[in-house]
């Protein structure tokens, strides 16, 4: 894909899985990285295995003062910043139970974190003459699913938040899309298995159409090709990376028939 090489992203959300992912393939693309996350473990060893050009700066997109340390920290170490991607997120969601610090601790990281993390980056942004900003939401967004309020909420408000920010910030020359992932493996899947990644495909792969769940490599892809130079007309949209979830019906479960 044309125009990351020598270009600088911030992946929030970094140093788990799939922002690994994100940032493992800006690596291999050639664009050096800087990984926010509050993970400072994660965070430290990714970028200790991806070595060259992938730094880490633990980060709480709640926090302000953070994000700023972490964008002035970019910039001194790799010179500006031409990408955006948020990817951090909470996955806290008990439904009904859900009590109003869950709400607001919710909302403050998936939509208000990365609003944030948009605001401190413009500058730089406009001052390389445009960029692009991909922010994660979900299938999620767009379907009902049970016991789950919080994290389908806001993940729908990212896919509004990102059609504006596409609107006021295109004279900056900074493009703004989302990412919709399906079920992929992720750290949630991770820990509630431990590592069983075999159990997640019997439960989820019939949700997809090509029988499995998704890996952190392929939704990178998508996220890379936002930025690239490939999507240069491209802005406030959202591409869904979940191999067909979002267009099956209620046949969902079932196998293929010849006779249909």
């Amino acid at each position: 894909m044309k125009g990351l090489k020598d270009k600088v992203a911030i992946v929030t959300g970094g140093a788990t899985l799939i922002g690994a992912g994100v940032v493992r393939a800006f690596q291999e693309a050639g664009t050096r990285v800087m990984i926010a996350d509050i993970n400072a473990a994660g965070g430290q060893t990714v970028a200790r295995e991806l070595g060259h050009g992938v730094a880490f700066r633990a980060t709480d997109v709640t926090d302000d003062a953070q994000i700023d340390a972490c964008v002035a920290e970019t910039v001194e170490r790799f010179g500006g910043i031409d990408f955006l991607v948020n990817a951090a997120c909470t996955y806290v969601d008990h439904g009904l139970a859900s009590s109003r610090k869950d709400w607001l601790d919710s909302y403050n990281v998936n939509v208000v974190g990365g609003v944030m993390m948009v605001k401190a980056v413009r500058p730089h942004l406009v001052a390389r003459g445009g960029g692009a900003i991909v922010h994660f939401s979900s299938i999620s967004a767009q379907v009902a699913q049970t016991g789950r309020w919080l994290y389908p909420a806001t993940k729908a408000a990212i896919l509004q938040i990102t059609r504006s920010q596409a609107m006021d910030l295109a004279p900056d020359k900074i493009r703004v899309n989302a990412v919709s992932p399906g079920w992929i493996w992720s750290r949630p899947m991770d820990e509630a298995t431990h590592g069983n990644k075999a159990a997640i495909q019997a439960i989820a792969g019939k949700f997809h159409l090509p029988g499995r769940i998704g890996e952190p490599e392929e939704v990178a892809q998508a996220v890379l090709f936002l930025c690239s130079d490939n999507a240069s007309f491209i802005t406030g949209t959202d591409i869904a990376v979940d191999g067909g979830y979002s267009t099956m019906g209620p046949e969902r479960a079932e196998p293929p028939s010849p006779s249909k």
